[in-house]
């Protein structure tokens, strides 16, 4: 399975420079069949990310723009009339395996929460009717930190739909470097010819195999203890823990479990251990630990509490 995970990068590597992290905690999402939040600044190709994976996996493709008068219906779909053929569905733009929520905090909290249903259920209902969603199902939707003008917060209950949530950064200046050279602005998106290397039936079989890692009991209880220190940090001698107002919810750990199967499943392994939850701790845990507001004021990243959890809660 290495070599599959290794062409998949390959052919996203054409186009996209750097970010190795990034694309392994894309790739982690999938074959967690969860979803994924990739916040970062303008310009650092979080779309051209996901787009060009969807390519190198052979799976139907779907962008939404979210704006502030973006509706639900936008989204789903709609149930339409028609004189005499009657009532017909007309399926929106969710009904694809990848799809991109591009800059998802421009939109209000009505549309959404458009996504909570297929998200969680995959699954979504237009009018009276349900209709399921393909497989594989994987949302990356991407915020922009900088502007504040325009934007609305996420849900609380949105975000922690989302597996993992993962920060794009800048890249190094040998990566920008190449990135003058090769960009989506002087070339056009099929120059870079990225071949399918996997398809849909493959990326259920891998999901499935995920599914399938053995994780022991002492592994689950180490994820628990990790879970609890962020609701009980007094407990656990952590310091930061004055500034968190509420800990991880159970499904928390539910990611850090199936998140650590995913990242041993990529590196061969049919059995996850302590080290796997470490990959994965801080992209499953970030957006689960909320601040209070002497945290938000002296600007505490929930990376450096996620950090001070997993250095003092002791593993097996």
């Amino acid at each position: 399975m290495e070599e599959v995970f290794s062409k998949v990068k390959k052919e996203v590597g054409k186009i996209i420079v750097g970010h190795q992290e990034i694309i392994d905690g894309v790739v982690r999402g999938i074959l967690a069949n969860g979803h994924v939040l990739i916040e970062g600044v303008p310009g650092i190709a979080k779309t051209l990310l996901i787009r060009a994976l969807a390519v190198a996996v052979g799976c139907e493709f779907s962008r939404i723009q979210f704006t502030v008068d973006l509706l639900p219906s936008d989204i789903l779909g709609l149930t339409t009339y028609t004189p005499g053929k009657g009532f017909s569905t007309v399926k929106g733009p969710i009904f694809a395996n990848f799809i991109i929520a591009d800059e998802i905090n421009r939109a209000p909290s009505k549309t959404q929460s458009a996504l909570l249903e297929a998200m969680q259920e995959r699954q979504v209902t237009i009018g009276k009717r349900t209709f399921p969603l393909p497989k594989p199902f994987f949302v990356m939707a991407n915020n922009n930190p900088l502007e504040s003008s325009g934007t609305y917060p996420l849900p609380e209950a949105q975000i922690d739909r989302f597996l993992f949530k993962l920060k794009m950064m800048y890249t190094s200046l040998d990566d920008e470097k190449i990135i003058l050279d090769q960009n989506i602005t002087i070339y056009e998106f099929e120059d870079f010819k990225i071949n399918k290397v996997v398809n849909a039936s493959i990326i259920n079989k891998m999901q499935e195999k995920t599914r399938n890692v053995k994780a022991s009991d002492k592994l689950k209880d180490y994820i628990i203890k990790l879970v609890a220190a962020t609701r009980n940090p007094d407990k656990y001698g952590i310091k930061l823990g004055k500034y968190i107002e509420w800990g991880g919810s159970p499904r928390a750990g539910i990611s850090l479990f199936i998140g650590a199967k995913a990242d041993a499943f990529m590196h061969g392994k049919e059995f996850a251990t302590p080290q796997n939850v470490k990959n994965v701790a801080k992209d499953a845990l970030r957006h689960r630990i909320i601040l209070n507001y002497l945290g938000q004021a002296e600007k505490i990243r929930t990376d450096d509490i996620v950090q001070e959890i997993l250095d003092k809660v002791e593993t097996y």
